[in-house]
């Protein structure tokens, strides 16, 4: 980013991810001298290095305790956190995804503004988030998505994947390679996994949703209805992927795609984004750092732009006594702030970082590096899901799977989504 980089969006990525725990402590309450904290989180591809990072904090700060959970995965992250607060027991710091789950949880967050973490945050990065001048959260990080592919299989099948800027271009490329899918040791072009009614219904519909919206989440996140202005393209895009994929897409879920068939090179290309890199670089670390690339899905009026946002952000809980709520605050600081915090972020975690203050040149992946370039430059677009009304990608993920399995077409699916989504505002 040079300067502060606007963000013009935001991404999703808390639901696609499995669950864990970890704890240094036995209960969120405060423990003898200690203050206990515990964190209660949707994204997990992390898990590891975070909780070495917790424990470090402890080092430094002996009179507090952290524990760490994340749900994700097939869990619904949204509904267990409020299965947490309904059941009194509340986590201190716990993670929302944009503006529809900030007015859900509204109650319960603290304002955050006196925080260094926010006074670093990108500009508009917390634009979701803040409400009567109130910060109610602050970012992980940065991600994007698009279509991750394999660069020795294009440079085999002779495709320029930076020639690939229109549908018709990638329709061509698909082409050239199933073509030739005997000769690369390929299963299919694609893995779709139509199980994930995430993948179609949150980040591909964001894709071809986010031009109405003008690319920005708070439009979507008032609009009383929605029009699919480009429907047509992605019904196409899903026809595409689903054609040329490991069949049956219906049966195929997202570890599956990730690991079985792209990290095992039997398929070319994969829709994901930078979070699938630590599955990838555990499976083959060479495919990983050598051989995977990320490029924009094609969308008329936006060629050549690629996603990218803030997939969650960091809430605290206000029910908290004042101490725990400004212990909260300081963990948070911490990790973004300090050079401990910072050398996590960049090379434990793999995040894109969303502050100012961090060395970039330390970027860790090669997928995230792509992303903050087309990011530095500006070839990004809106991450409008976000501001999806309550689950709506959700149901428009499961007509899609209505519609590949021909129990409903696709001008069914848009008229019973546009329905559903004024049914939800209202």
């Amino acid at each position: 980013m040079k300067g502060k980089t606007i963000v013009s969006t935001l991404l999703i990525s808390s639901a696609l991810l499995s669950g864990c725990s970890f704890s240094s402590s036995e209960s969120s309450s405060s423990d003898g001298d200690k203050l206990s904290i515990e964190i209660f989180q949707g994204k997990v591809e992390f898990k590891d290095q975070f909780e070495a990072l917790a424990v470090e904090y402890e080092k430094e700060n002996p009179d507090v305790d952290i524990k760490i959970t994340a749900v994700g995965g097939g869990s619904d992250y949204a509904g267990s956190l409020k299965t947490k607060f309904a059941s009194g027991e509340e986590p201190e710091i716990f993670s929302i995804a944009g503006p529809t789950e900030a007015a859900n949880f509204e109650q319960y967050l603290s304002d955050l503004s006196d925080t260094k973490a926010a006074e670093l945050a990108l500009e508009g990065s917390l634009d979701p988030v803040t409400k009567d001048g109130e910060v109610h959260g602050l970012p992980f990080n940065q991600e994007g998505y698009g279509f991750i592919y394999n660069k020795k299989v294009f440079k085999e099948a002779g495709i320029d994947p930076e020639e690939i800027l229109t549908y018709e271009d990638l329709e061509k490329a698909v082409k050239e390679i199933d073509s030739q899918k005997d000769q690369l040791g390929l299963e299919a072009v694609f893995a779709f996994p139509g199980k994930e009614k995430w993948v179609p219904g949150s980040h591909l519909s964001n894709v071809f949703l986010a031009p109405e919206f003008n690319q920005q989440v708070l439009e979507a996140y008032n609009a009383e209805s929605v029009s699919f202005e480009k429907g047509k393209e992605l019904q196409r895009m899903v026809d595409l992927q689903t054609k040329y994929s490991v069949q049956p897409v219906l049966s195929l879920d997202y570890s599956q795609q990730v690991e079985q068939y792209f990290s095992l090179q039997k398929v070319a290309i994969i829709q994901q984004g930078n979070w699938i890199y630590p599955s990838v670089e555990q499976m083959d670390q060479e495919f990983a750092e050598n051989n995977i690339g990320i490029m924009p899905i094609p969308v008329e009026g936006s060629e050549g732009k690629l996603p990218v946002g803030i997939p969650n952000y960091w809430a605290v809980n206000n029910n908290s006594d004042d101490e725990v709520i400004q212990a909260s605050k300081d963990f948070l600081d911490w990790m973004y702030t300090s050079e401990v915090g910072k050398e996590a972020v960049l090379k434990d975690f793999k995040f894109i970082p969303a502050y100012e203050g961090f060395d970039t040149a330390k970027i860790a992946d090669p997928i995230s590096k792509e992303i903050y370039t087309y990011s530095s430059n500006g070839d990004t677009t809106g991450w409008v899901l976000l501001g999806y009304p309550s689950l709506w990608g959700e149901y428009l993920g499961g007509n899609v799977q209505k519609y590949l399995s021909e129990k409903m077409t696709w001008d069914e699916l848009e008229e019973d989504s546009k329905q559903k989504w004024e049914d939800l505002r209202n």
